[in-house]
């Protein structure tokens, strides 16, 4: 039976305007029904989305108070794979880099589970090594319910009060033969990740219809992110604290 600790408090202080201005981690679903194809097609969707040209100005819309990004890939309760390690994006440069090293990952076996569970807990880990940054946000992909380690619900439930925002993308079937069925498909999982994953007063689940359809929905959610994100929004002291949960199961050494 799965019993969670207490929560450990990580409440740390930033300097006025000191510090980024957002952390992002995204997590991208390499399971078993993710096939080569459609691997290739998330990681070069994400790289065309953050080049984008509304997606890159809202990026670097305020120098001197960047944004970090992270992106990693999950499967089963073991495998969380670091493929971008934190890197702040202070220049255009920055983001060709970010998306020259998402265009050249090449696929690590990985086991075929889904286990959304320890997926989210991985990225709220990461994220508590951003303690300075005003809004801290996990972005997890995914293409199918959880099926293996503790349930998504458990883990929402330890991040609640942690100060973190958790958003979805749902990736549908890339079949247009049955529209219907695929609707259907879509919509459930939407409905799963809306109730058991997102998370924060502002959360949000964004839909691709097919891995053909990734890019353009990872340019929605990125631009959606990032549009509240302004200087007359002062960072407050709520803003910058971060709340690390303690879970009964163990984090993968970055």
């Amino acid at each position: 039976m799965i019993r969670l600790l207490t929560l450990l408090a990580l409440l740390l202080p930033v300097p006025g305007w000191a510090g980024c201005r957002q952390a992002l981690a995204l997590g991208l679903d390499v399971s078993g029904s993710v096939d080569g194809r459609e691997y290739r097609l998330q990681l070069d969707g994400l790289a065309a989305a953050l080049l984008a040209p509304e997606v890159q100005a809202r990026l670097l819309a305020m120098p001197g108070h960047p944004i970090r990004l992270a992106v990693y890939e999950w499967s089963e309760p073991g495998f969380q794979r670091l493929i971008l390690p934190w890197h702040q994006i202070d220049t255009a440069a920055d983001l060709e880099t970010v998306a020259a090293t998402l265009r050249t990952t090449r696929r690590a076996a990985a086991p075929p589970g889904t286990a959304i569970g320890p997926a989210m807990h991985h990225g709220a880990a990461l994220l508590a090594q951003q303690p300075d940054c005003w809004k801290r946000t996990l972005d997890l992909s995914g293409d199918g319910k959880h099926n293996m380690g503790p349930h998504p619900r458990v883990v929402k439930a330890a991040l609640e009060g942690s100060g973190l925002t958790v958003n979805a993308l749902v990736i549908g079937a890339d079949s247009t033969t049955f529209t219907d069925l695929r609707q259907t498909q879509i919509g459930e999982l939407s409905a799963y990740y809306g109730a058991w994953v997102i998370l924060g007063p502002d959360a949000f689940v964004e839909v691709a219809l097919g891995y053909e359809d990734y890019q353009a929905a990872m340019e929605r959610k990125l631009r959606r992110e990032l549009e509240g994100l302004v200087l007359s929004a002062l960072p407050t002291r709520a803003a910058t604290q971060l709340h690390a949960p303690v879970l009964p199961w163990p984090v993968l050494p970055q």
